[in-house]
């Protein structure tokens, strides 16, 4: 009985003095062993431009849809590519700025003006499409002239700063589709009210 208490006793101090080591995360036996002290919450490096680009991926997916719209109704005028490029999609639209590493190479753009001129405005005659059926495919192309200054900086090893005018074009087509019904003016009415909404 003795011996049987003695035994437990030194596995009981044994234990208790492996405890701390086999908890901390340090030793590769441990149940709860991570290559890093902290586990899952190890903070990983990651490069300032990652989270831009997934940004870019994920909030502007509009961008290169194509637009449905209800019928063009008869007896009105056709109507006309009123909805240029916002200033947003036409910097979207150009080359992104060369990832730079802080204080030693960096791009920006400032004082940025656009100007957009329409060069397309044209309705296509009916035709079927998959997936959306008999619509009128409408162009609308526009030029964006984009005029900004680049700053290229540097402040080590030899600090500089160079500035230049740059402009540059970028075409931006904004189609979009109007459905073309056919049958009887009930069953058009249905259709732009089916588009539209109650």
């Amino acid at each position: 009985m003795r011996g049987n208490m003695r035994r437990l006793l030194r596995v009981a101090v044994v234990a208790v003095a492996l405890a701390p080591v086999a908890l901390s995360g340090c030793v590769g036996i441990s149940p709860g062993f991570y290559p890093f002290s902290a586990g899952i919450f190890t903070p990983v490096p990651i490069p300032p431009w990652v989270s831009s680009r997934i940004e870019d991926r994920l909030q502007n997916t509009n961008d290169f849809r194509t637009v449905i719209m209800p019928p063009i109704r008869p007896g009105f005028p056709e109507p006309l590519c009123e909805d240029p490029p916002d200033d947003a999609a036409v910097v979207r639209a150009l080359p992104a700025v060369t990832r730079g590493v802080p204080y030693v190479y960096e791009d920006f753009r400032d004082n940025i003006q656009i100007v957009t001129e329409r060069l397309v405005d044209k309705i296509d005659p009916p035709r079927f499409f998959p997936v959306v059926g008999w619509a009128r495919l409408h162009h609308c192309h526009y030029k964006c002239t984009v005029y900004y200054t680049e700053t290229s900086q540097s402040d080590y090893p030899f600090p500089y700063k160079v500035v230049k005018p740059r402009v540059q074009v970028v075409y931006i087509d904004k189609d979009h589709l109007h459905l073309e019904p056919g049958g009887s003016p009930e069953a058009q009415q249905q259709v732009t009210r089916d588009v539209t909404g109650p």
